[in-house]
Protein backbone atom coordinates (compact mmCIF):
# COMPACT_ATOMS: atom_id res chain seq x y z
CA UNK A 1 0.00 0.00 0.00
CA UNK A 2 1.36 3.42 -0.82
CA UNK A 3 0.59 6.02 2.06
CA UNK A 4 1.40 9.74 1.62
CA UNK A 5 0.85 12.85 3.77
CA UNK A 6 0.11 16.12 2.32
CA UNK A 7 0.25 18.45 4.64
CA UNK A 8 -0.52 22.23 5.69
CA UNK A 9 -3.58 22.70 3.80
CA UNK A 10 -5.02 26.00 4.85
CA UNK A 11 -8.61 26.13 5.04
CA UNK A 12 -9.22 29.56 2.68
CA UNK A 13 -12.40 31.88 3.61
CA UNK A 14 -13.44 30.85 0.03
CA UNK A 15 -13.66 27.31 1.09
CA UNK A 16 -16.12 27.52 3.67
CA UNK A 17 -20.32 28.36 3.84
CA UNK A 18 -22.00 31.53 5.44
CA UNK A 19 -21.49 29.60 8.87
CA UNK A 20 -17.28 29.37 8.37
CA UNK A 21 -17.51 25.30 7.58
CA UNK A 22 -16.16 24.11 4.46
CA UNK A 23 -18.56 23.27 1.87
CA UNK A 24 -19.32 19.84 1.47
CA UNK A 25 -18.11 20.53 -2.50
CA UNK A 26 -15.04 21.60 -1.76
CA UNK A 27 -13.50 17.67 -0.58
CA UNK A 28 -13.59 16.58 -4.03
CA UNK A 29 -10.90 19.82 -4.62
CA UNK A 30 -8.80 18.82 -1.55
CA UNK A 31 -8.76 14.98 -2.93
CA UNK A 32 -7.76 16.25 -5.62
CA UNK A 33 -4.55 17.89 -4.12
CA UNK A 34 -4.21 14.81 -2.21
CA UNK A 35 -3.79 12.91 -4.88
CA UNK A 36 -1.86 14.90 -7.69
CA UNK A 37 0.66 15.27 -4.90
CA UNK A 38 0.89 11.44 -3.91
CA UNK A 39 1.21 11.04 -7.72
CA UNK A 40 4.45 13.73 -7.32
CA UNK A 41 5.94 11.97 -4.24
CA UNK A 42 6.36 8.66 -6.39
CA UNK A 43 8.02 10.86 -9.04
CA UNK A 44 4.95 11.35 -11.71
CA UNK A 45 3.02 14.10 -12.82
CA UNK A 46 -0.79 14.88 -14.15
CA UNK A 47 0.97 16.81 -16.46
CA UNK A 48 3.58 14.03 -17.79
CA UNK A 49 0.78 11.50 -17.34
CA UNK A 50 -1.72 13.65 -19.48
CA UNK A 51 1.53 14.67 -22.46
CA UNK A 52 1.71 11.15 -22.86
CA UNK A 53 -1.64 10.76 -24.07
CA UNK A 54 -3.57 8.86 -21.20
CA UNK A 55 -6.35 11.00 -19.38
CA UNK A 56 -7.37 9.67 -15.64
CA UNK A 57 -10.95 10.93 -15.55
CA UNK A 58 -13.10 10.34 -11.84
CA UNK A 59 -14.90 6.95 -11.99
CA UNK A 60 -16.48 7.26 -8.87
CA UNK A 61 -16.38 9.52 -5.72
CA UNK A 62 -16.94 8.88 -2.16
CA UNK A 63 -17.24 10.61 0.89
CA UNK A 64 -17.88 11.14 4.46
CA UNK A 65 -18.15 14.22 6.84
CA UNK A 66 -17.32 13.08 10.50
CA UNK A 67 -16.41 16.55 11.75
CA UNK A 68 -16.32 20.18 10.54
CA UNK A 69 -13.10 21.75 8.83
CA UNK A 70 -13.44 24.75 9.39
CA UNK A 71 -11.89 28.44 8.17
CA UNK A 72 -8.66 28.78 9.24
CA UNK A 73 -8.11 25.24 10.14
CA UNK A 74 -4.46 23.78 9.04
CA UNK A 75 -5.49 20.18 6.93
CA UNK A 76 -3.48 17.09 6.97
CA UNK A 77 -4.57 14.58 4.04
CA UNK A 78 -3.34 11.32 4.08
CA UNK A 79 -3.64 9.27 0.57
CA UNK A 80 -3.36 5.98 0.31
CA UNK A 81 -2.96 3.62 -2.73
CA UNK A 82 -4.55 0.73 -1.74
CA UNK A 83 -4.17 -1.48 -4.73
CA UNK A 84 -1.73 -1.88 -7.64
CA UNK A 85 -2.76 0.35 -10.66
CA UNK A 86 -4.34 -1.73 -13.65
CA UNK A 87 -7.43 -0.14 -15.51
CA UNK A 88 -7.99 1.82 -12.38
CA UNK A 89 -6.46 3.63 -10.22
CA UNK A 90 -8.31 3.92 -6.23
CA UNK A 91 -7.21 6.62 -3.75
CA UNK A 92 -8.30 6.77 -0.21
CA UNK A 93 -8.28 9.97 1.52
CA UNK A 94 -8.62 10.94 5.00
CA UNK A 95 -8.68 14.73 6.34
CA UNK A 96 -7.34 15.82 9.45
CA UNK A 97 -7.34 19.05 11.10
CA UNK A 98 -4.23 20.45 13.07
CA UNK A 99 -5.54 18.70 16.64
CA UNK A 100 -5.47 15.40 14.64
CA UNK A 101 -9.09 14.54 14.89
CA UNK A 102 -10.54 13.08 11.60
CA UNK A 103 -12.91 15.23 9.99
CA UNK A 104 -13.36 13.25 6.24
CA UNK A 105 -12.44 9.85 5.04
CA UNK A 106 -12.91 9.63 1.28
CA UNK A 107 -12.49 7.34 -1.59
CA UNK A 108 -12.37 7.85 -5.65
CA UNK A 109 -11.64 5.73 -8.63
CA UNK A 110 -10.41 7.18 -11.92
CA UNK A 111 -9.76 5.11 -14.88
CA UNK A 112 -7.35 5.15 -17.28
CA UNK A 113 -8.50 6.06 -21.15
CA UNK A 114 -6.34 6.76 -24.16
CA UNK A 115 -7.16 10.84 -24.81
CA UNK A 116 -7.23 10.01 -28.51
CA UNK A 117 -9.70 7.73 -28.56
CA UNK A 118 -11.58 7.45 -25.67
CA UNK A 119 -11.33 3.95 -24.77
CA UNK A 120 -9.85 2.82 -21.65
CA UNK A 121 -6.20 1.26 -21.40
CA UNK A 122 -3.95 0.03 -19.06
CA UNK A 123 -2.10 1.97 -16.54
CA UNK A 124 1.30 3.61 -17.65
CA UNK A 125 4.27 1.86 -17.57
CA UNK A 126 6.12 4.80 -15.41
CA UNK A 127 3.23 4.67 -12.75
CA UNK A 128 3.60 0.75 -12.51
CA UNK A 129 7.04 1.02 -12.30
CA UNK A 130 7.00 3.25 -9.43
CA UNK A 131 4.04 1.48 -7.90
CA UNK A 132 5.86 -1.57 -7.82
CA UNK A 133 8.12 -1.73 -4.78
CA UNK A 134 4.67 -1.08 -2.52
CA UNK A 135 3.36 -3.78 -3.09
CA UNK A 136 5.69 -6.70 -3.46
Amino acid sequence: MIIHDVIDIRVRYYDTDQMGIVYYGNYARFYEIGRVEALRHLGLSYKEIEESGISMPVYDLNSRFIRPAKYDDLLTIRVTIPQMPKTRLMFGYEIFNQGGQLLNSGQTTLVFVRTATGRPCSAPADLIEAAKPFFE
